[in-house]
């Protein structure tokens, strides 16, 4: 194959994934559909049906038992992001950036999401962070890093903010919500997660904002909404927030199925002739 053919063989490929600028471009139009996905099969499965697959640190918690998002590391997104784009060929993949791997400067911003980008093959990174987050993401955006902000109650921030409480409730609070949802547009973000505000507030955001706003606890009249996937599969049971709605109860499908494994074990029923290589066949 000649190189040319080559490069125009990897562009058919990489075209059939949504792109920044056609992602950006629905802002106002047919609402974004965004999952969370940390693993290659669970990406395989949502590919088909969203728009964006975020690599969220709420892995720490759903996945690794965690009581915050604070101790996940770099290297542990890196890992999952790398295995979510390996499952999945239509979707954005955004890709969080951890507590303690931007905040210091602009500069560890870049080389953590320099990482990010080589390391898993994603589009985009994802940062919190409001007006004292702009400069860093205006220093990504310019230097070719596609960057979703994400403002209103910021998990990594939940012990400055004093809890998961939703954010706007009063007017001070939510004119910081709207000024730092303007400052990181204007800073370059091509679209912002707003999670856990009062519904006004994330009205307000959305029509006075111009890149898409994904609503998470926030109002239905966001440009997009995005949920953590186990939650909305019922396989996280630990807790769940007032803005999850359940579409399946799989935790307790798989509890059903474990049970009736143990029985056939114990039982000597599993396994059978049709699970054994080289059975032996009984004679009349």
């Amino acid at each position: 194959m000649s190189v040319h053919g080559k490069s125009a063989s990897l562009e058919g490929a990489t075209s059939k994934r949504l792109s920044i600028p056609e992602f950006a471009a629905r802002k106002g139009a047919e609402p974004l559909v965004c999952l969370t996905a940390y693993t290659t099969p669970m990406a395989q499965r949502l590919d088909g049906h969203v728009d964006l697959l975020m690599v969220g640190d709420s892995l720490g918690m759903v996945l690794y038992g965690f009581d915050s998002t604070l101790p996940v590391t770099l290297d542990m997104m890196i890992q999952h992001g790398a295995a979510v784009c390996r499952g999945s060929r239509t979707s954005l993949v955004v890709v969080d950036m951890p507590f303690g791997s931007y905040q210091e400067s602009p500069e560890q911003a870049f080389r953590s999401a320099a990482r990010i980008m080589k390391e898993t093959g994603c589009q985009a990174v994802k940062l919190e962070g409001g007006r004292d987050l702009a400069d860093t993401v205006s220093f990504l955006v310019k230097r070719g890093v596609p960057v979703m902000g994400h403002v209103g109650l910021m998990p990594q921030s939940v012990n400055t903010l004093g809890g998961y409480r939703a954010r706007g409730r009063g007017d001070q609070e939510a004119a910081g919500v709207m000024a730092d949802a303007i400052a990181i547009a204007e800073a370059g973000a091509f679209s912002i997660v707003l999670e856990g505000v009062m519904e006004q507030i994330a009205q307000a955001v959305t029509a006075r904002v111009p890149v898409p706003i994904i609503g998470i606890g926030a109002s239905a009249a966001c440009d997009g909404q995005v949920l953590v996937a186990e939650d909305i599969l019922g396989l996280f049971s630990s807790f769940k927030p007032r803005f999850v709605k359940r579409y399946a109860e799989l935790g307790a499908d798989i509890e059903e199925a474990a049970a009736r494994y143990a029985a056939d074990v114990r039982t000597r029923s599993f396994p059978g002739p049709e699970h054994i290589f080289g059975a032996m066949k009984k004679h009349g």
